[in-house]
């Protein structure tokens, strides 16, 4: 059993997953996206295989204030060997496909996973060193706060929102393994198994991928009474006044009025946000497109910070609501300018 070969399909396939391996090493394998109101487009720390890149001067800058360690690519003995880690599987993966044994196919994969997971805890391990060893002379200090950036995800650290996703060379070693995955899934015949048992598994899986190629994330629902607004720093406690917009980076931002989102769109440029959300007024914290929203504006309202607008899907409420005020109906382009 242990002899049997793989056929030429997956080793046509392990050549293109060794050259993805090779081709990461160009590009920057994760990045760690920090968001706050002064910074609408955003900081970000790239990390390659073998130096650290990014807007470093920026965050070094605002490290010292809190009292965390500037970062310097040669502080970290990582990259010195990263690379050549990166090429070794490259290099493994062409063996595997001139060998053509599918037993090596199962060790390429376990060496990757046993990878993956020693460079998840050394970066896990980095992260909580700089986060928590501080200065105790900094400038600026919270009893009880760490900074440490997630190593996954998303986590708020003082006003800054810090996002820790996969940069173009991560991707790249992701899609690799998938590649590497899917061959042992087909070169043991377990696809097969499970496609010729249960139909189901055939159409969810198909059902899912549709899903996954057309789903818009759109908004981000508002924690209220948690999240705070982006231009005043109040927590949003309104459910029927908030809003949001995304920037064309994809970052996201929350307020509790939507005065205070077009005061903050304007202040930031207006080209440099892709999404606009409102409240539906007549819904409890329910956000819709404010580009097609029914927009009524009247002191009596009386919305957290004062804009004292309110947005509605349906026309006719807008309408009932304005002639209870005495006003008109306005639309996004008008409120927004």
């Amino acid at each position: 059993m242990k002899s049997i070969k793989i056929s030429m399909l997956s080793r046509i396939i392990l050549v293109i997953a060794g050259i993805l391996f090779f081709v990461a090493i160009f590009f920057p394998m994760w990045q760690i996206q920090l968001a706050a109101p002064q910074y609408p487009e955003g900081l970000v720390l790239k990390l390659f295989s073998n130096k650290i890149g990014g807007n470093v001067d920026i965050i070094n800058g605002l490290n010292h204030y809190i009292g965390m360690k500037t970062l310097h690519t040669e502080d970290f003995f990582e990259f010195k060997f990263l690379s050549y880690v990166f090429i070794a599987f490259g290099v493994f993966a062409f063996l595997v496909a001139i060998i053509a044994k599918r037993k090596w196919l199962i060790t390429l994969f376990t060496s990757l996973i046993i990878f993956v997971c020693l460079a998840g805890i050394d970066f896990y391990r980095w992260n909580y060193d700089y986060g928590h060893n501080l200065n105790p002379d900094a400038a600026i200090k919270v009893p009880g706060m760490a900074y440490q950036p997630p190593v996954l995800g998303y986590k708020q650290l003082l006003n800054f929102g810090a996002y820790s996703i996969p940069d173009i060379g991560g991707w790249l070693m992701i899609i690799a393994g998938g590649l590497i995955f899917i061959l042992i899934m087909k070169e043991y015949t377990i696809l097969k198994r499970i496609f010729r048992r249960n139909k189901t598994v055939q159409v969810a899986m198909l059902i899912g991928l549709f899903m996954v190629s057309c789903t818009d994330p759109g908004a981000e629902p508002i924690h209220l009474n948690k999240d705070r607004c982006s231009h005043c720093e109040m927590v949003i406690s309104n459910g029927k006044f908030g809003a949001e917009v995304i920037t064309n980076k994809g970052r996201i931002y929350k307020f509790d009025d939507l005065g205070c989102m077009v005061s903050y769109i304007n202040k930031n440029g207006k080209s440099n946000f892709k999404s606009f959300y409102v409240h539906d007024y007549d819904k409890e914290n329910v956000l819709v497109d404010a580009t097609t929203t029914f927009i009524v504006h009247s002191e009596s309202l009386r919305s957290p910070m004062r804009g004292d607008f309110a947005s509605f899907v349906s026309q006719d409420k807008a309408e009932d609501l304005a002639k209870q005020n005495n006003t008109k109906v306005l639309n996004w382009s008008t409120v927004s300018k």
